[in-house]
Formats: structure tokens, sequence, C-alpha cells
């Protein structure tokens, strides 16, 4: 069993910072890569951004320069750092793991997702 547990959204004003957090527990043999996707009302989930084992970054266009990914593969943890977040941010955040267990193989998991509101 996977359980990835988020923090950290929360209302913030328009040219504010937030720092999402997300932490995989449970029978991880290897994480291949983790990332956040956010939803809005209305909309498709869209990746936001995503780290890879081996630190590799990818970024949607739309948060690229603003938004920073980082990870620790030691403790199954991944951060998102945003700044200089805009009203079009808001949405709800949810953390994802590509990762591998003993027992199932390769397969992609899902945090319960954290709402992130920026006011205008």
């Amino acid at each position: 069993q996977v359980q990835l547990v988020e923090s950290g959204g929360g209302l913030v004003q328009a040219g504010g910072s937030l720092r999402l957090s997300c932490a995989a527990s449970g029978s991880i043999f290897r994480i291949n890569a983790m990332g956040w996707y956010r939803q809005a009302p209305g909309k498709q989930r869209e990746l936001v951004a995503l780290i890879t084992s081996a630190g590799s970054t990818n970024y949607a266009d739309s948060v690229k320069g603003r938004f920073t990914i980082s990870g620790d593969n030691a403790k199954n943890t991944v951060n998102l750092q945003m700044n200089s977040l805009k009203p079009e941010d808001t949405a709800v955040y949810y953390c994802n793991a590509d990762l591998n267990t003993r027992r199932t193989g390769r397969d992609n998991y899902w945090g319960q997702g954290t709402q992130v509101t920026v006011s205008s």
C-alpha cells in the first residue's frame, strides 16, 4: 500500500508565494518520478512540474520561471515552491508518483489534492 500526503495549500494574494509538500510512504521499492498536477473548475487536470529520480525537471510553460520543483530521494518527498502567483494558478493541486512496489510493479499514485486559491 502506497500513500501520498500533501500539505501547504491555502489562500494567497496575487504576487504571493506558497510551498507545497508531498511525502510518499508505504511499500515503495523505487520512485521513478514525482510531480504536481492541477485541476481548475471545468478544466482538465494538467501537469505543473515533474522531477525524475535523476533530478531532471519538466515544467508547464505557464509556470516556468515562477515555480520550482525539488525532491529528496532518501525521504521520498517532493516540494513545489510557487512564487509570483497569479489568479489563474487557482486550482486543486495533486501530487503524483511514478513508482515501483515489490508486490505490484510500476504504477502511478495520486495524493488527495490540496486547494490553492490566488486572489486578485
